[in-house]
């Protein structure tokens, strides 16, 4: 089986594959000073609710955004589950994806180890020219060619930095729940107004963005994707006409992949 860590900023994605079926998954908020025996105490309580036993786990995969917690992992899985592995612990970083990915930024070890496995993620599944959009901490937008390029893409704030921003900033504007969207574009309360602005406000921004790249790309609608993930994707996806998929999954999907990929070289 097969452990597969995504961790950002704001949360930690941890899937359990057994093949290639996801058996597990538990999400927590990135808490940058546990240790690996805090980690230890966390996951083992949830591999025993699912009956699962650490030593049928023989192989792990990590990318990670936090270089703290980071180290805390890879001791928590070094110390407390590396005894059957039939692999080493693959940690993803630009360097151990150059066979799959050209990455063709100006500095390739800039780029997020989690872009880079949803690029890879989305290319495996679609094979044309893609944008993914991860709606995360911050909004990430990823290009990646038909011929398997990763070639850059934009950053910008996430949805949370932007309500806690119009909150915080102001003396107003309270804070709002998003799930709910608004009756319409033109708000008529204080509440409504802002729903407008986030989510169809991020919605025109997705398609006015995408179509920008596109052109820049030079490819055909015919053969251009927008893939979209991460935990508020499922939110502004009703705004964007421009989304073609919304997969939650795909960065443990990617991470599923790419420790295949390292197994067949």
């Amino acid at each position: 089986m097969l452990l597969a860590i995504d961790i950002g900023n704001s949360h930690t994605v941890v899937g359990l594959f057994k093949d290639d079926l996801l058996v597990g998954q538990w999400r927590f908020k990135s808490e940058r000073d546990r240790t690996d025996d805090e980690l230890a105490i966390r996951y083992h309580a949830l591999f025993s609710m699912i009956g699962f036993d650490t030593k049928e786990l023989d192989g792990i995969i990590l990318a990670s955004v936090v270089p703290t917690l980071q180290t805390a992992w890879v001791s928590y899985c070094r110390k407390y589950l590396s005894a059957n592995l039939e692999r080493p612990l693959m940690v993803v970083s630009a360097e151990s994806v150059k066979e799959i990915i050209q990455i063709k930024t100006e500095y390739p070890a800039e780029v997020g180890a989690d872009r880079l496995v949803n690029a890879i993620a989305a290319w495996n599944t679609y094979r044309c020219n893609l944008v993914i959009i991860d709606f995360g901490t911050a909004i990430t937008f990823d290009c990646v060619s038909a011929g398997c390029e990763y070639l850059g893409g934009a950053i910008l704030p996430g949805i949370a930095i932007s309500l806690d921003a119009l909150s915080s900033r102001t003396a107003k504007l309270p804070r709002i729940d998003i799930n709910d969207g608004p009756e319409k574009v033109i708000g008529t309360n204080t509440v409504q107004a802002m729903k407008s602005g986030i989510l169809h406000g991020y919605g025109a921004l997705v398609d006015g963005m995408t179509h920008k790249i596109r052109l820049e790309m030079g490819c055909s609608e015919s053969d251009f994707k927008v893939i979209a993930t991460g935990g508020m994707a499922h939110l502004i996806a009703p705004y964007a006409q421009s989304i073609n998929k919304v997969d939650p999954m795909l960065t443990l999907q990617g991470l599923r992949f790419l420790h295949s990929q390292a197994g067949n070289r």
